[in-house]
């Protein structure tokens, strides 16, 4: 059976392949979406002549599927921002609820204070988490929640009289958040390549779950699984299985690889190692999770249960920054046990306005049956996928679950050999189905092939999105598809000639 390789950085930290040799390399910025930012965005003028003067179209409202712009455009949302936007646009019961909790009271301070805001909240995720979830902390990103979920994991061995714990195990091609700790502990290359001195070093990494490109030939899920269950293992030996604080994952990895799903018995391997050697399973599901994947919880398909959980961007809809740390019942009685806190906290925790709008959303997704439209939808978009991409000569594969899909680029489909980062191959295709006469929002990336190279796009509507609007957003696609690689024809032969 094939070994993981592993290169070990300064002293505690071993990467598969190296991150800081690839990291050395990116001398220049790359067109990107970040979970929690946009390219090229990442400052504004506060008081300047351009304070109007930005390379973004400007948004003046939303209803439904739509955004409506200040030139008179209508963007079709295929994809909710970062996946953000679960049940659309202007939807007036959740501004009411804001309203109402705002009227009553806009903020309580947490560390001495609770609203019952966010008492309903927390007992609505603990009650759909079939009581698996006893403790809540309610935060304001994805970033935020994924920090909070590792500091608490290694809180709870404090706890546990376990100090020695402090090595986490993560995968490439993984993004968790964008601040210091869980950018330590994620492997996306072009995130991390300008902070790199700052990075922790007690991070360990194994190859992500991706059969597009690292099942061998003839290999069964079942081998496939052990060999994934088999690098974990030998991450472990290398760290020091006394050592390691938990294993972090996406169930579905998001923007980091495009929508990839892992294969049936994954998960439990890697939770069966993490129980073996005494660590934590973590599971981060900011992107994937409250419901994009066809369940309220993605775990619920991969038949295992995290002990800690980071929930973001469906959990609001975006009418709120909301984000989520669950802590099931055996970190909060560990807690309990050393009448310990968890030390963490911030000003806007627990803020009862964003209890109230989370908790609307989830409402009306449970009322208005949204679940099973997720799923049925989602299949459909696979459908029409797969019928009108599957044979274009560049795209390399289509994958997903629910309403999270993504389609991969490649050169070549027998080489799967991924375009030069340089081309830019998922931002144009982004950038044409923007602009005229397409007039629709796609979430593009890059990395999915590892090593900061491979393009993506993301398609992820709204959990009520009808069979209409999923059929005019693969017509849309794919004609804003073989509009980009038209010109890029013309642009190679003009070259030539």
């Amino acid at each position: 059976m094939p070994k993981a390789v592993f290169r070990k950085e300064r002293q505690a930290n071993v990467l598969w392949p190296s991150l800081q040799q690839l990291e050395a390399n990116i001398t220049k910025p790359m067109h990107y979406l970040s979970d929690d930012a946009t390219p090229g965005t990442m400052s504004f003028p506060l008081a300047s002549e351009d304070v109007d003067d930005s390379n973004r179209p400007l948004v003046v409202r939303g209803k439904g599927n739509y955004l409506y712009l200040a030139d008179g455009r209508e963007i079709l949302d295929a994809c909710g921002g970062a996946a953000v936007a679960c049940i659309g646009h202007g939807v007036q019961e959740v501004a009411d609820a804001i309203t109402a909790q705002t009227a009553a009271v806009s903020y309580v301070p947490w560390g001495f204070l609770d609203s019952q805001s966010r008492r309903d909240l927390c007992r609505w995720l603990w009650q759909t988490s079939n009581g698996h979830f006893t403790k809540a902390w309610v935060t304001s990103s994805g970033s935020e929640a994924m920090e909070g979920a590792i500091k608490l994991a290694r809180e709870y061995f404090v706890w546990t009289d376990e100090p020695q714990r402090i090595n986490y195990i993560a995968r490439e091609e993984s993004y968790h958040g964008i601040t210091l700790g869980v950018l330590s502990v994620g492997g996306h290359v072009t995130r991390r390549s300008p902070y790199t001195p700052l990075l922790l070093p007690n991070a360990y990494r194994i190859p992500a779950c991706n059969p597009y490109r690292q099942r061998l030939p003839g290999e069964s899920d079942e081998e496939f699984v052990s060999r994934k269950a088999e690098e974990l293992e030998q991450a472990f030996l290398e760290a020091g299985p006394d050592t390691v604080v938990a294993f972090v994952a996406e169930p579905v990895v998001g923007a980091a690889s495009g929508c990839i799903p892992s294969v049936r018995g994954y998960f439990q391997a890697m939770k069966a190692v993490c129980d073996k050697y005494g660590a934590l399973f973590i599971l981060d599901e900011v992107m994937c999770g409250m419901g994009r994947t066809g369940t309220l919880h993605a775990w619920e398909q991969e038949g295992v249960v995290p002990d800690i959980q980071a929930l973001g961007k469906g959990l609001g809809g975006g009418y709120q920054p909301v984000s989520a740390i669950l802590a099931s019942d055996k970190i909060v009685r560990a807690m309990e046990a050393k009448n310990a806190t968890f030390t963490h906290g911030h000003t806007y925790m627990d803020h009862p306005v964003v209890c109230a709008a989370a908790l609307k959303v989830q409402q009306i997704v449970q009322r208005d049956n949204l679940l099973p439209n997720v799923q049925a939808q989602g299949q459909y978009l696979e459908k029409l996928l797969r019928n009108k991409l599957q044979s274009h000569p560049n795209v390399g594969d289509i994958r997903g679950r629910g309403l999270f899909w993504g389609v991969e680029f490649v050169v070549d489909k027998k080489t799967k050999n991924p375009f030069e980062p340089g081309m830019q191959l998922a931002h144009r295709i982004h950038k044409a189905a923007l602009g005229p006469p397409y007039n629709m929002a796609v979430y593009f990336g890059q990395g999915c092939a590892g090593q900061g190279r491979g393009d993506h796009i993301m398609i992820m509507p709204a959990y009520n999105v009808t069979r209409e609007v999923v059929e005019m957003i693969v017509d849309k696609f794919v004609a804003a598809v073989d509009d980009v690689f038209g010109k890029l024809e013309k642009e190679a032969y003009t070259e030539l000639n």
